[in-house]
């Protein structure tokens, strides 16, 4: 029997829920809680931008970012889905940070312009092993006294592995979107109301991936996306178990040479002819030769 809601972590879904414009406020709700904005620093209205930064993908229609926007005092926001591992995906987190940030000027304007970027990532893997916790914010500080002078840049991540809490124990917000994301599709009904309590917003995050409001095309575009996310991970997956049985003839074979190394050595100091070592130790005349030349050794 199919659940009420979808996956959440799905790419069609997630920016149906985040990156719509009938959903602002989930989107807007999200950052504050993530970013654990309070008064004054609240985000209270957000414009969507479009999320191709490179002409050769906007070309091709495709999306580089999952949801990009900004709010009434220009911050931008960069939030991102990322389900399978990626290697260096900190380093893309950086490198899209400081393409959105220089693509704010245009001809004319001086650096006093440039507004804060902060990019927000959930990420379905662990990225800092270092780290217990599953939400963390990094900015840049002044290595002697911690001072923050640069405060264009700053990057939260949200790591759905390190929370195991059960739906009964959520206590903070940050708790109940980790549960949100990791467990949405898998979630009753009749368990909503419990799960996020008095939080209106959250509640509507969830009616937001409520199958049977969807129609058949979005339906099938969710399907596809699933399908595609479903099969680059098979790919990935056979990629490692290839690697690691290579690996492993590789780890085999280097341990079959350095015996029969060490058994040629053993024969050379002993004196054993060039050819009969060769046999011996499975070595070519040319390789236990070269073998010859190395410095002397006491015979064992």
């Amino acid at each position: 029997m199919l659940g009420k809601f979808l996956d959440p972590k799905n790419d069609y879904a997630f920016k149906q829920v985040f990156g719509s414009k009938k959903n602002k406020d989930i989107l807007i709700h999200f950052i504050n809680d993530m970013l654990c904005l309070k008064g004054v620093k609240q985000v209270v209205q957000v414009k969507l931008l479009k999320t191709a930064q490179d002409p050769e993908i906007a070309y091709q229609k495709q999306s580089l970012l999952d949801v990009l926007c900004h709010d009434e005092t220009g911050r931008q926001f960069i939030i991102e889905m990322q389900v399978a591992r990626m290697q260096g995906f900190e380093k893309r987190a950086q490198y899209y940070a400081a393409k959105a940030y220089s693509r704010q000027l245009v001809a004319g304007d001086d650096y006093t312009q440039l507004k804060e970027i902060i990019f927000i990532a959930i990420t379905d893997f662990v990225m800092f092993k270092d780290k217990k916790s599953g939400h963390s914010t990094h900015v840049i500080l002044d290595k002697d006294t911690h001072a923050r002078h640069l405060k264009d840049f700053s990057f939260t991540f949200l790591e759905l592995p390190k929370f195991n809490k059960k739906s009964d124990e959520l206590e903070t917000l940050i708790e109940k979107w980790a549960y949100f994301f990791k467990h949405a599709e898998e979630t009753k009904e009749a368990d909503v109301e419990r799960i996020v309590g008095e939080d209106e917003i959250i509640y509507k995050a969830y009616e937001a991936l409520n199958r049977f409001s969807w129609t058949e095309i979005e339906l099938n575009t969710y399907e596809q996306q699933e399908k595609r996310e479903r099969d680059a991970r098979a790919i990935i997956n056979q990629k490692l178990i290839d690697a690691e049985a290579k690996g492993k003839l590789k780890g085999k074979a280097e341990a079959k040479a350095e015996t029969a190394y060490a058994i040629a050595r053993k024969l050379i100091l002993r004196g054993t002819p060039l050819k009969e070592a060769s046999e011996i130790a499975e070595l070519t005349p040319k390789q236990i030769a070269a073998l010859k030349k190395e410095p002397k050794q006491e015979a064992l």
